[in-house]
């Protein structure tokens, strides 16, 4: 190889690294969305700026169903908790004829969701509770290594959006504390969230049941009850943050009017705000649904976006991928 040629191929490297490195959000299309959330960051970041805010103050808040992972066909909490009710079946002969157990163990999804609250509230207290802090984050761990997503086959855990953890990452390499305020059980998100997508479990905030401290064989531990302490959706999520946070957020990403209390929140306070919502627009590399959506309905949320000016994701134009494993 001649010198001029290695030149050439040392330089053109260069360039190519740099032109990546330059781009923050590299899985996301340029357009006005990708232009809106750098241009925010930029300026509340620039020392000088008008809108500076100091890295103390830079909270951003995401929803975590259906907005750093999918949420189709159904939550998965909810698959975890199905699962975990077929696994103790062996143990509970009475489940064959008592609902919803029953409808799980026939495999009738349909009638298990049609029970409702009722229905629900006596799947988690099954499989959540009457079980120590420690007893439940391992089920949770070994159903995450062996559960498989049925469209995908892939575990639920890389069942997230590459274009969000690129967004994280951003964040964070400009003075962001990021945090999970989602609707799904905080002691689940806890489980993955720091390998899944960088946030400790320190930081997030979720839905949760009682706990009381007590000995047990000699040793202290936490015991989960089957009573609810936070249910952490709609009007919830404001008085998550206050209570887990402690300060209103600048920046605030969501995917259904489960989120829109957090996002009106957030951006009502003073000085530069940024709410953001992720329209599910892709029926080809995701699945597209909005307003009729048994799961994650967006229906005020994308009525009020403009008003309230926030940016919407169409996860169909604005992502060049949609999951780590995908190829562009």
């Amino acid at each position: 190889m001649t010198q001029r040629l290695l030149l050439i191929l040392i330089c053109g490297l260069v360039v190519a690294t740099t032109a990546a490195a330059a781009d923050p959000l590299p899985s996301w299309n340029d357009g006005p969305t990708k232009e809106a959330i750098v241009g925010f960051v930029e300026n509340v970041t620039k020392s000088g700026s008008p809108d500076f805010v100091p890295e103390n103050q830079r909270i951003a808040t995401f929803d975590n169903d259906g907005n750093l992972w999918s949420e189709q066909p159904v939550y998965f909490q909810l698959i975890y908790a199905l699962d975990q009710v077929k696994k103790m079946a062996p143990e509970h002969p009475e489940w064959k004829t008592q609902e919803p157990f029953a409808s799980i163990l026939r495999g009738d999804t349909a009638k298990v969701m049609a029970s409702g609250k009722e229905g629900l509230m006596k799947i988690l207290a099954a499989t959540h509770t009457n079980m120590t802090a420690e007893e439940f984050q391992a089920n949770v761990a070994d159903w995450l290594k062996t559960a498989r997503h049925p469209k995908t086959n892939r575990p639920y855990n890389e069942m997230i959006y590459q274009p969000m953890l690129e967004l994280l990452g951003y964040l964070r390499a400009n003075g962001f504390k990021t945090f999970i305020v989602s609707g799904g059980g905080v002691d689940f998100m806890r489980v993955f969230a720091e390998q899944t997508y960088g946030i400790p479990p320190d930081q997030v905030v979720g839905s949760s049941l009682k706990a009381k401290y007590e000995v047990k064989n000699g040793k202290p531990v936490i015991i989960k009850l089957p009573e609810i302490n936070l249910v952490d959706d709609k009007e919830g999520k404001p008085v998550g943050i206050h209570q887990y946070i402690g300060q209103r957020p600048i920046f605030a990403s969501g995917n259904s009017d489960g989120d829109y209390q957090m996002l009106e929140w957030t951006t009502a306070g003073e000085g530069p705000r940024f709410g953001l919502i992720l329209h599910h627009t892709d029926g080809k590399r995701e699945w597209a649904y909005d307003r009729d959506s048994h799961i994650g309905q967006l229906n005020k949320g994308l009525d009020d976006a403009s008003k309230k000016g926030w940016v919407v994701i169409d996860m169909q134009k604005d992502w060049k991928v949609v999951y780590p494993f995908d190829k562009p």
